[in-house]
């Protein structure tokens, strides 16, 4: 056994993987074996697939294929390992990531320690404001499932030099998927959804970085997602169709014609962010369509026929908004997250007065509230016209912004500032 697998294999190691698959939770895979059950089932199986391992005769199992539906109307496929294959893929993963991290491009930005989506971000702005305002935004079809493994592993190998590892990526490679109950070969692509894919799309992506660097060009990239920078049209135009050309021959993966685009930044969307100038500035926020998408997560979660207390819905509503503004808390948003603040307490009135339900309970709930009796008394036989009475009557001044945030809700646009704050000052 190499020097290299042996350190993959430590209890150590082995442990580290172990503990960050069982955080990152989610579902079984083919064997049916949930994070909860695999503590007990590794312990009692892992010596016999340490030692299968080791003598190059271990066998992944096929992965669970899902498809998750994508914003555009496809769907995008993800296969999920078994708890045990996702902790071994953690666990080569772990060791041989910091091998090939001085490998890597200082332009790529995805799946790598210290570096982010926000980062990515920042990036492109400075080159905008540098002048460089036309852009390649490169789509590249179906980039999982179009891999070729075996170019794929040539630059595995150039990097590790370990037939042993070498040997069991590719086994993960091949392990095949199961689809509705049948077996399909995979000889082609790396599986979304496994924890060993986004180091292996970096590897096979990195030859894109070199080439970029190597013409001397602007860009960032992240996972597969990747846009080139230039300063005049002409320039973009070559740039695109040169580069296309080098990714269809040199690297076999295919260029999706119809989304690889000659663009500028306003019409630009990267990671889920726009760009918009102001006072001779580029700046980014939240794309309409993260901002329309968010939106319809709050409605979801304030679906009046959903049947749960009140904290607990606010709890889950709290995680989704610190969650999204988290993430986009280097954008501009000011005045949007003004309206879906306005919005998302309407929706809560609306929840409120569904549960007092009969004209009693709303009189008593809106006395409670600090209502005067005789409007609280008017107010409370109107019914279920709940959009009017939320935002015309009494109830909207009595469920104000404070008292939703005694409740424990948190307000968008302050959470926004408050994290805003944090960074910029």
């Amino acid at each position: 056994m190499s020097e290299l697998l042996e350190k993959i294999l430590s209890r150590e190691n082995m442990a580290e993987a172990f503990k960050r698959v069982s955080c990152n939770k989610g579902s079984a895979g083919t064997d049916g074996v949930s994070i909860e059950e695999a503590e007990a089932y590794v312990r009692d199986n892992w010596a016999g697939i340490k030692k299968q391992i080791q003598q190059r005769q271990y066998r992944p199992q096929p992965v669970r294929r899902v498809e998750v539906p994508k914003p555009n109307g496809g769907k995008r496929k993800l296969g999920i390992p078994t708890v045990m294959d996702r902790t071994i893929q953690q666990a080569v993963t772990q060791v041989i990531a910091p091998i090939c991290e001085p490998y890597f491009s200082d332009s790529s930005y995805g799946f790598r320690p210290g570096r982010s989506c926000e980062q990515a971000i920042l990036k492109l702005l400075d080159y905008f404001n540098d002048g460089y305002e036309w852009i390649v935004d490169i789509d590249l079809e179906k980039f999982f499932d179009n891999v070729p493994q075996d170019r794929l592993m040539s630059l595995v190998h150039v990097i590790i030099n370990d037939g042993d590892t070498e040997s069991l990526i590719r086994k993960y490679l091949q392990a095949g998927v199961m689809v509705n109950g049948h077996y399909e070969e995979t000889n082609l692509g790396t599986p979304q959804g496994g924890n060993l894919s986004p180091l292996l799309s970096n590897i096979m992506l990195n030859e894109l970085d070199k080439e970029l660097d190597a013409r001397g060009l602007r860009f960032t990239r992240y996972a597969d997602d990747c846009v080139i920078v230039v300063k005049s049209e002409s320039s973009a135009k070559r740039v695109m169709r040169t580069i296309t050309d080098y990714i269809e021959r040199k690297l076999g993966l295919k260029v999706n014609a119809t989304k690889t685009h000659v663009t500028r930044p306003n019409d630009l969307k990267y990671l889920g962010f726009g760009f918009w100038k102001g006072a001779g500035k580029w700046q980014a926020r939240p794309h309409k369509d993260s901002v329309a998408k968010f939106q319809r997560k709050l409605k979801q979660l304030c679906e009046r026929r959903w049947n749960i207390p009140l904290d607990q819905r606010i709890i889950k509503l709290n995680q989704v908004i610190r969650g999204w503004i988290n993430y986009f808390s280097i954008g501009s948003m000011k005045s949007v997250l003004t309206r879906i603040d306005a919005h998302l307490r309407t929706m809560i009135r609306v929840i409120i007065w569904k549960q007092w339900k009969k004209p009693s309970k709303r009189l008593w709930g809106l006395k409670k509230l600090g209502v005067p009796a005789r409007i609280a008394e008017r107010d409370s036989q109107w019914g279920d016209h709940y959009q009017f009475t939320a935002t015309r009557s009494s109830l909207k001044r009595a469920v104000s912004k404070q008292v939703l945030s005694r409740k424990g809700l948190v307000s968008c646009l302050d959470y926004y500032l408050e994290r805003h704050d944090l960074k910029f000052n």
